[in-house]
C-alpha cells in the first residue's frame, strides 16, 4: 500500500473539525479564563502542565490565579510563599523560575505578559514551547507549537515512526510544514494537535480506529510497525532523589514557620547518605536555606 501524504490543504480542516466537536472542556480553553486572566493565566498553566498531569494541575492552577492574579501581585510574594502555595506538584524548580518570570515581567514590560516570542524566551524558565504557547493560545499569533503529544502525531503521522525521538528544531520546521496560512485556524490546528496526541494517538495503546487522520497516517498505512524508542527514560520515582526532596519539601511545608532543625528533618528515612544529598541539592537550587541549624523554605 502507498504511504499517503499529509497535505497542509485537507489536514487542517479534518483536524479542526475533530477538535471542535471532542475537546475537553479545560479551565485555560474557556472564554472568561482569558478574559479574567489573560496571558498570564496561559503562562501560569503551561508552567504548571509541564510534566504534570492535567488532573492534578487544575486545582493548583484555580488556588494559584486566586491568590496571584496578575504578575504584579505575584512579584510581591516571597520564595516561601511561592514553594508553598506550589505544594505537591513535583518539579518545584518551576514554581521559582515562575516567581522570577513574575519579577521580570513586572519590571521589564509593565506587568504585562509580552506578546513577542523573544521576549518571552527572555524570561526565567521559558523555553520553545512555552513561549509559543502563550504567543499562540492567548494573543493568537502564528507559530508552530510543539510539545510531547504534538512531536508524536508528528512521527506516525508523517514519518511513519511508532514514536518520536529526542526533541529537536526539526520539530517545529515539521510542524510549521503543515501549520495553516491563516492565523486563527493555525490557531486551532495547533490545539487539536496536542489534544489528538493526549487523547488519541497515545504512546502506549492509540486508538487508531478513533483518529480523525487515521486514512492519511503513514504509520497506519505501513501496518503501525514497531520501529523502536530511542528516547531516555525516566528513573522510577520511588526509592529516588526526587522522591526524598519532595519529603524534604513536604516536611517544610507543613512545619511551623516552614523550618525544621536539620538533624530532625526525616529523620526517619532509611537512606542518610539519600537525605542528605537530597537537602544539599534543595541548597543549591535555591528551594530550601540552612540557618542556624535550621532548614528552612527560601525567605
Amino acid at each position: 500500500m502507498p504511504v499517503p501524504s499529509i497535505s497542509s490543504t485537507h489536514l487542517p480542516p479534518v483536524l479542526a473539525d475533530w477538535y471542535l466537536r471532542s475537546a475537553r472542556d479545560l479551565p485555560w480553553r474557556r472564554a472568561e479564563f482569558h478574559d479574567r486572566f489573560g496571558a498570564w493565566g496561559t503562562l501560569v498553566s503551561e508552567f504548571m502542565l509541564q510534566q504534570t498531569p492535567v488532573g492534578r494541575v487544575i486545582p493548583h492552577l484555580e488556588a494559584w490565579l486566586e491568590r496571584w492574579p496578575t504578575p504584579r501581585e505575584m512579584a510581591q510574594a516571597t520564595p516561601a510563599q511561592v514553594v508553598q502555595q506550589w505544594a505537591n506538584l513535583g518539579y518545584p524548580r518551576r514554581a521559582l523560575w515562575l516567581h522570577r518570570a513574575a519579577i521580570e515581567i513586572t519590571e521589564r514590560h509593565g506587568g504585562q505578559v509580552p506578546r513577542d516570542v523573544n521576549a518571552l524566551l527572555a524570561l526565567s524558565g521559558i523555553g520553545d514551547y512555552t513561549a509559543r504557547a502563550v504567543a499562540v493560545f492567548s494573543y493568537g499569533d502564528r507559530h508552530p507549537v510543539v510539545d510531547t503529544n504534538t512531536r508524536r502525531v508528528l512521527a506516525r503521522a508523517l514519518e511513519g515512526r511508532s514514536q518520536p525521538g529526542p526533541a529537536a528544531r526539526r520539530d517545529l520546521i515539521a510542524m510549521d510544514a503543515v501549520l495553516p496560512v491563516n492565523v486563527s485556524e493555525s490557531a486551532v490546528f495547533n490545539a487539536a494537535m496536542m489534544e489528538l496526541g493526549a487523547m488519541v494517538c497515545t504512546a502506549r495503546a492509540p486508538k487508531c480506529e478513533q483518529c480523525p487522520i487515521a486514512a492519511q497516517c503513514a504509520w497506519v498505512a505501513s501496518g503501525r510497525p514497531d520501529t523502536g524508542d530511542v528516547r531516555r527514560r525516566q528513573a522510577r520515582y520511588e526509592g529516588s532523589d526526587r522522591q526524598t526532596r519532595g519529603a524534604v519539601l513536604k516536611a517544610l511545608r507543613t512545619a511551623d514557620d516552614s523550618a525544621v532543625p536539620l538533624d530532625a528533618v526525616i529523620h526517619d528515612w532509611t537512606d542518610a547518605a539519600q537525605r542528605d544529598r537530597a537537602i544539599d541539592s534543595l541548597i543549591e537550587d535555591g528551594l530550601a536555606e540552612a540557618v542556624d541549624g535550621m532548614l528552612r523554605l527560601p525567605r
